[in-house]
């Protein structure tokens, strides 16, 4: 590669990295505003620890588990810092920060679903654990050259399927991940006090500030700008830059139509048109589209787009009113229903390879084993993590302490005087 294009490549990834760590102060005040204010300071540190572990600990063990070449495709080799076993053409460094903020955004979709009654100290376990195994390794089986993208002849995938599965920036391996992580946590903790009456109705806990969470849904759009087309780590040539205008447009369509979808559902359902399931509406396309905006069409994006905002509604009702699992930020739908149901889709309306474009069921194949796989070892795993930590040392706070805010108990402060 000549050294210009490769400078330009080394340029847009770190670009796109930046935009995928504003994500995160995104999902900070996204998951504040919907929450209520006796409890920002706590979320807020949340946000900071996921960056802040994640970061440490995927520089010392995560990027190792997850691209390192050991372990026949189940997990890579551990590197303790050493990157030289890396064999790229961009710069291990660069790389290895595009990666960690991946990795950080799948710590941090947990947090709202398990908000406002959670040990602070049992978050930090377990914020570590997703940072240190689980997401590394999962990613291994996928980006990091594991066994569900094997395209070798004689491997598993293509002497079953025909086909490797496809996740181009996270729908499955970061959303549906923490979606599903996000349920068990909730489903361990269970729900917030006087969510639920003896009868078993739910009762709404309105979030304390819903400019913030707006505010939160805005950043977060603008970096899923960097998560998607960041992922395809040039923008040198011809090919890479159609290829990243196309992911931009097809990432935008979507987080449009699944708001769209939301906001005139909510409006027949409820009579008035929801601006905080709008915004999870408008998150909910942004994470169907991650797995197939390299393959779909703009029209195949909206059709994502507006069946992932459907869906969500539903989705929310179902969790909470009939499982009674009390999730304040609806992560578990947004994130978890929506990712798998993004991932799905995209062996749906893959324009190359996709079942509704004539291509056979083979790569929806891929798609539907490759999301089983890895929600299994998400679900696997956050049962071992949430209900053993509940059981040796607790997950919740005492009550006294959830009612008068987890700001001043756990932290000593306040955000609001």
């Amino acid at each position: 590669m000549d050294t210009i294009g490769l400078s330009l490549d080394t340029v847009w990834m770190l670009v796109a990295a930046m935009l995928v760590f504003w994500m995160q102060p995104g999902f900070a005040l996204c998951e504040a505003g919907f929450t209520r204010s006796k409890n920002t300071v706590n979320i807020l540190m949340k946000n900071f620890v996921d960056f802040m572990f994640g970061s440490l600990l995927f520089f010392f063990l995560g990027f190792g588990f997850m691209f390192g070449s050991e372990g026949a495709g189940f997990i890579g080799a551990p590197n303790w810092g050493d990157l030289s076993f890396w064999k790229g053409d961009l710069p291990v460094e660069g790389f290895l920060i595009f990666e960690t903020v991946f990795c950080a955004t799948s710590a941090t979709i947990v947090s709202g679903a398990m908000a406002e009654r959670t040990k602070f100290s049992m978050y930090l376990v377990y914020s570590a654990v997703i940072s240190l195994i689980i997401y590394p390794v999962e990613g291994h089986w996928t980006w990091g050259g594991g066994w569900l993208c094997d395209a070798s002849n004689n491997s598993f995938m293509m002497t079953t399927f025909g086909d490797v599965f496809h996740d181009f920036a996270g729908s499955a391996i970061v959303h549906s991940v923490g979606g599903v992580l996000a349920f068990i946590g909730a489903l361990a903790l269970g729900p917030r006090r006087g969510k639920y009456s003896k009868e078993g109705r739910s009762r709404a806990i309105p979030g304390h500030n819903l400019a913030m969470a707006a505010l939160g849904v805005f950043i977060l759009w603008l970096g899923w700008f960097g998560f998607n087309p960041g992922s395809q780590l040039a923008a040198s040539g011809e090919v890479n830059r159609i290829a990243i205008s196309h992911v931009f447009l097809t990432t935008n369509l979507a987080a449009a139509a699944g708001g769209t979808a939301t906001m005139f559902l909510t409006y027949i359902k409820y009579g008035k048109p929801s601006l905080s399931l709008t915004l999870n509406g408008v998150l909910a396309g942004l994470v169907g589209i991650t797995a197939g905006c390299d393959l779909v069409s703009p029209a195949g994006a909206i059709v994502i787009g507006l069946v992932c905002g459907v869906v969500l509604v539903y989705a929310i009702e179902f969790i909470d009113h009939r499982l009674h699992i009390d999730d304040p930020v609806g992560a578990s739908s947004v994130h978890g229903v929506c990712g798998i149901l993004g991932t799905l889709m995209t062996g749906l309306l893959s324009t190359s390879s996709g079942a509704f474009y004539g291509h056979g069921w083979g790569f929806f194949g891929a798609e539907l084993f490759g999301i089983l796989m890895i929600d299994l070892w998400a679900a696997a795993c956050g049962t071992v993590l949430f209900f053993g930590l509940k059981h040796l040392h607790g997950l919740r706070v005492e009550a006294r302490i959830e009612e008068e805010g987890l700001d001043i108990y756990e932290h000593g402060e306040t955000c609001y005087n």
